[in-house]
């Protein structure tokens, strides 16, 4: 593909990091907005409350891509730190919906994630199939809707519903992997919620992909080709780090500890399909939770 420039909002997380640096190896121009005042030359400055974004910023763009959002498991969820979490998505995308708008810029590319679909079960889900409920259900429903401004407007709007991000620099695996190594890793509730995994390598190779193939229009699920269970997941982790799975962790202790948080991030699951991306012929490097692990894990 040709040359295009891409604007990147929440470029410092662990996949926008990774995702600036490969769309420059490919040879495309990044510009990353930023929050304090710009340092860099391809640094612009924004203020999503405020509506504010640095004069300049969109001129000539070909895609804005948007990772903007708050840990959703990194603390307690108060009224206030639900709130939180919807503003820190909700006021971002809507900013950056209106300036693609505004600009006619003719890609946006937006996060979400696979709790739009709620607890599925053992049934699997792909793109068609609708939001479920909950409170991540209505947080990512609310997250793709904050794009409406640039869909409007005429923008091929992609919205990525992404899974669990398996990455050596931190994420999920920098959370399990110290509870494994120190034999205390084990099956959670009966073990049988999908956890759709996906390696940060294809998660940013996945990104890159829909922002070059004008194909892929709406969501797009980003998760591995072959999701497991839980206790498939505990297993292969186990087996990747050389440790014995701990004594499974009761579903009414997660309840007790962690309440509605605990239920939706940790018992409940979805074995979400990546069907938009193959359809579009995206290939993947890690078809098996193995692999990937084998590729994230030190032991």
């Amino acid at each position: 593909m040709s040359r295009v420039r891409v604007v990147v909002a929440g470029s410092s997380g662990l996949i926008g990091t990774a995702l600036v640096s490969q769309l420059r190896e490919a040879g495309h121009d990044v510009l990353r907005l930023v929050r304090r005042r710009p340092a860099a030359p391809d640094e612009r400055g924004w203020d999503p409350p405020a509506g504010r974004v640095d004069e300049g910023a969109f001129d000539g763009v070909d895609a804005v891509v948007n990772l903007n959002g708050v840990g959703i498991g990194d603390r307690p969820w108060s009224g206030s730190r639900k709130q939180l979490i919807r503003d820190s998505r909700n006021v971002p995308t809507e900013v950056l919906a209106t300036a693609v708008a505004e600009h006619g810029v003719p890609t946006m590319v937006s996060g979400s994630a696979v709790g739009y679909y709620g607890d599925t079960g053992g049934r699997a889900v792909d793109e068609s199939a609708p939001s479920g409920t909950g409170f991540l259900a209505e947080v990512c429903r609310d997250w793709e809707a904050a794009t409406g401004r640039a869909r409007d407007a005429g923008a091929r709007v992609v919205v990525l519903r992404t899974g669990l991000v398996l990455s050596p620099a931190g994420g999920l695996l920098g959370r399990l992997r110290p509870l494994f190594k120190g034999f205390l890793g084990g099956r959670l509730g009966n073990g049988r919620q999908y956890m759709p995994w996906i390696s940060l390598d294809d998660e940013v190779a996945a990104i890159r992909f829909v922002i070059e193939n004008d194909s892929i229009v709406g969501p797009a699920n980003l998760t591995g080709p072959t999701p497991v269970t839980n206790s498939e997941f505990t297993a292969a982790l186990a087996a990747a780090v050389g440790r014995p799975t701990s004594i499974p962790v009761p579903a009414f202790a997660i309840r007790t500890a962690l309440g509605e948080m605990g239920q939706e991030l940790l018992l409940n699951g979805q074995r979400a399909v990546p069907a938009a991306l193959l359809g579009a012929g995206f290939q993947f490097r890690h078809h098996v939770l193995g692999d990937a692990l084998a590729a994230t894990v030190d032991t």
